[in-house]
């Protein structure tokens, strides 16, 4: 019989050279690789050639039970096991399966979302180099017995070398074994890897099935591209006389695809990307029998390709050799043994197929009925009771074929399935199996070559790398009467199913698709939380004062000029909370009204602190865990805490937390405080209220969190959104006149996905750099050095707050509405009412004007200051609720102001 080499030998002078057993485990082809033109195409690891199950999982489990020979069982039981991906996967489980003792991991190319890599390393020649290693316990590595390595082939160990570099530095040991298929290194090879272990000062064995050198003559990269490309070229102008061809016609659904639900054990892994431990193995050998049993069933009656009967279907979906005459070989259909297609006179439509069971599609593709009705041609169905086991006719070849490193499970379901059907059936069906992968390889028609067929399809399973070409090899043209195609569930997308995709090239080669989808293992992951920032690492505050549930940007650049903010918001290109405005540097007039506000309204601060504290102790919680809303709430919460020591002799928790119209509050910053608090001890505290958007923002983003209480507390409700208040006036709030200088130094919030992950607080700033200008403890001083005086008048107007009515009006809003549709802004969002969010709108919006109530006093003297610096006008009303509103220019773009960069008027 030819050997499988032969080809390549012939045109490249590549030759194997070592033990006899080389040519029966191994053949040759040529790759589009840029680092190694040859490619060793193993017949026993069911990546390439479709091989017996029992051939390729017990090739695996006797070099597993040779390592544990080698170990003994005490060292065997301490061991981990690690496979290569891709190709090592199947390999590498089944040796550790044959070692019993010790539980498998394998790197992987596929990141999993919570789940923390605890390494990484390359393999320098593959098509694909980035490996990740994902443990569920991550102290899976972390012992010191001895790490089991395997990969297919050794051939010159540099893969190796970089793994046990990379994890030794993080988990040293004392020894390593590596098991491959073939052990192919060069003497110069073997002499580096003995000179790496001495130096590492550990001991490092190999063993192998067989062992041998790759003859690899002088310019052989250079002549395997230039052949690859010859053929390749040839290929696709139709000349090479049928050698290697792709030809073009259509593709065809089967008239059977059938879904199993093969009953996987819930909980079970799938493979080892995250760890499979001997546990796991005992489930395992428990399920298979069953589960092989169900897709015996659904194969029950598949109808057997008849011999003989001409060529290969031809279509783009594979590349067909020798005018599509068959494979050959050990492993192959007989020569001329074609494949029969959907709807001819040789395969029956299936249209009588019977629907029944709980998995009949995925989400997407329909509900099946629960009785039997007709099936049209190409439709999916699974597979039901109604076919009694073992009594239809057998299929006389039936291929499983695993996906890229799902190797494990589709082997072992394929080795079950040839026990269940040689029991009831003896001698009928012949089951292959074989695997997708990602590596392009020039298929060639002749029997002295190893890849004889080529199925090129589009990846579907979402891959990190982004998409490309899958290919499935010797599948097309190999007489399988049925291919039980095994994924896992993240894989089982709509690209698996659409035209052109993996089921879709199937079908054209097969009569019955059966569609296995396992469930995809998904770890359980414990992301430890975030612990709240304090002063004065984070913040200018005393570390009692308040914890910030926030995590530290300082170090990223977010700050942008404020027309560009404002245009890029309003136009919807970005959210306010993406980036942040350029810190205000006050003016010395500036400075100097803020201190002289802070004088005059001291007193009225202090006495609705102390309102609002008391109001909260006697009806919401006699201890309750304050939590302010950053930033501009996190002065009133530090001045509560104050009121509440001051008074009773209370120490309360005092948190600030990010929230953000229209996205909500911080999620993990509310897991935080559930797992720390009681839920319904947490009472949220703002400075002031608007028009209330917050107000319902809270509300709204409290629906998904039990036990919260969305009332939020509030130093001054001009806008009766709230029935927690100190006071209904709307009055300055000094720490209104400024941004981080009044508020610890710390920016406002910022969530943005690139910075922002599922598991961490919302961001913040802490302009260190500002040290200087900061006045933030200076306005708390100020205002609690008058707690004494203000503490009858408190009394009194705690008294009178609890007989009144103070159910929320929103008069606030409803003057919003009115003054936008007066005003011709039809946007809310753009009436900022009240003195905060006035000076807000002149310190980070772009302002196109100012309503003032006629009269008001020394109140609004810092908004005309910052009005007279921007250029905005301020004009007088009447029947404002409201001291003053800022109206924020609409439909802004930067053309609206001028070089000074002042507003425009209205028009």
């Amino acid at each position: 019989m030819t050997w499988s080499g032969q080809w390549v030998a012939d045109r490249l002078g590549v030759g194997l050279e070592g033990d006899p057993e080389l040519t029966s485990l191994l053949g040759l082809a040529v790759r589009r690789n840029k680092k190694r033109a040859h490619l060793l195409v193993s017949h026993v690891l069911g990546k390439h050639v479709p091989a017996a199950p029992s051939a390729v999982y017990g090739s695996g489990v006797d070099l597993g039970r040779r390592v544990r020979a080698l170990l003994g069982d005490e060292d065997a039981a301490r061991a981990v096991v690690l496979g290569y991906a891709e190709t090592a996967t199947g390999l590498g489980h089944a040796v550790a399966d044959g070692l019993a003792l010790a539980p498998y991991l394998h790197s992987t190319r596929r990141p999993v979302a919570g789940v923390r890599p605890v390494g990484g390393f390359e393999e320098e020649h593959s098509h694909a180099t980035s490996h990740l290693l994902l443990p569920e316990d991550p102290e899976l590595l972390a012992g010191d017995g001895p790490l089991v390595l395997v990969d297919d082939e050794f051939s010159t160990g540099r893969t190796v070398l970089n793994t046990i570099t990379t994890l030794h530095a993080v988990f040293p040991r004392e020894r390593y074994v590596v098991v491959a298929l073939v052990d192919m290194r060069s003497a110069a090879d073997r002499a580096r890897l003995d000179d790496f272990a001495a130096g590492l000062g550990a001991r490092v064995d190999l063993i192998a099935l067989a062992s041998g050198t790759v003859r690899l003559p002088e310019g052989v990269l250079e002549r395997g591209q230039e052949l690859v490309a010859r053929y390749e070229a040839r290929a696709a102008d139709g000349f090479d006389g049928g050698r290697t061809r792709t030809a073009d016609a259509p593709s065809a659904r089967p008239a059977r695809l059938t879904r199993v639900d093969v009953g996987w054990p819930e909980g079970l892994p799938d493979g080892g990307r995250h760890g499979f431990t001997p546990g796991h193995r005992a489930r395992l050998e428990a399920a298979l029998p069953g589960m092989a049993a169900r897709v015996a069933d659904a194969l029950a009656t598949t109808v057997a390709a008849p011999t003989g009967r001409g060529t290969v279907p031809v279509g783009t979906d594979a590349t067909l050799t020798g005018g599509g005459t068959g494979l050959a070989g050990p492993d192959m259909a007989p020569a001329g043994v074609g494949t029969t297609r959907v709807g001819t006179a040789e395969a029956p439509t299936g249209k009588e197929t019977i629907l029944a069971g709980p998995d009949a599609a995925p989400a997407g593709m329909g509900t099946p009925p629960a009785t039997a009705v007709p099936a049209p041609t190409g439709s999916e169905t699974p597979a039901g009771p109604d076919v009694p086991p073992g009594t239809g006719p057998a299929p006389r070849r039936v291929l499983v074929l695993g996906n890229e490193e799902l190797m494990y499970a589709p082997l072992r379901l394929a080795a079950a399935l040839q026990d269940v059907l040689q029991e009831t059936r003896p001698g009928t069906t012949d089951v292959r199996f074989s695997t997708t992968t990602r590596s392009p390889v020039l298929p060639v028609d002749d029997p002295g070559y190893a890849i004889r067929t080529r199925l090129a399809f589009p990846a579907h399973d979402d891959p990190a790398d982004g998409p490309g070409e899958r290919y499935a090899y010797n599948v097309a043209g190999a007489g399988f009467d049925a291919v039980v195609a095994v994924v896992d569930s993240a894989a089982d997308t709509p690209g698996l199913h659409a035209p052109g995709g993996l089921l879709d090239r199937l079908g054209a080669h097969t009569g019955h698709v059966v569609l296995v989808a396992v469930p995809s293992y998904a770890p359980e992951v414990h992301t430890p939380m975030p612990e709240p920032l304090r002063g004065p690492a984070f913040s200018s505050y005393d570390p009692a004062d308040v914890g910030w549930l926030l995590q530290d940007l300082s170090d990223v650049t977010l700050e942008a000029p404020t027309e560009e903010r404002e245009e890029a918001i309003q136009s919807g290109g970005a959210h306010y909370a993406e980036s942040l405005p350029v810190e205000y540097q006050p003016s010395a007039d500036y400075q100097a009204l803020f201190h002289a506000a802070l004088d005059a309204s001291a007193a009225r601060m202090a006495r609705a602190v102390g309102v609002v504290t008391e109001t909260v102790l006697a009806e919401r919680s006699p201890r309750p865990v304050l939590v302010s809303l950053a930033r501009a709430g996190t002065p009133v919460g530090v001045l509560m805490r104050r009121w509440a020591r001051h008074a009773h002799g209370l120490d309360l928790p005092h948190y600030a937390v990010s929230i953000v119209r229209g996205r909500g509050i911080d999620p993990v910053a509310l897991r935080w405080l559930a797992a720390h608090h009681d839920p319904a001890d947490v009472v949220f505290v703002d400075g002031w209220t608007g028009k209330g958007a917050i107000t319902r923002e809270l509300a709204e983003a409290l629906r998904g969190f039990d036990g919260f209480d969305p009332r939020i507390a509030v130093l001054a409700d001009p806008g009766h959104c709230v029935d927690t208040y100190g006071t209904r006036d709307d009055f300055l709030i000094p720490s209104a006149c400024l941004n981080s200088t009044v508020s610890g130094l710390i920016s406002r919030t910022v969530l943005r996905a690139d910075l922002v992950g599922p598991h961490d607080f919302h961001g913040a700033k802490f302009y260190r750099e500002l040290a200087g200008a900061d006045v933030s403890r200076a306005f708390l001083d100020t205002v609690a050095a008058r707690f004494a005086e203000v503490e009858e008048d408190v009394a009194a107007d705690v008294k009178e707050l609890a007989a009144a009515d103070r159910a929320p009006t929103w008069e606030g809003w409803a003057a919003v509405e009115r003054i936008s549709e007066e005003y011709g802004i039809h946007d809310v969002n753009l009436v900022k009412p009240g003195v905060g969010e006035t000076t807000r709108v002149l310190l980070r919006r772009v302002p196109w004007k100012i309503l003032a109530q006629r009269g008001a006093g020394s109140d609004l003297d810092h908004v005309r200051l910052l009005a007279e610096q921007r250029g905005v006008p301020v004009e007088e009303a009447d029947g404002l609720p409201y001291s003053c509103v800022g109206l924020i220019h609409p439909r802004y773009t930067r053309g609206a102001t001028g070089a000074d960069g002042k507003a425009v008027t209205a028009p």
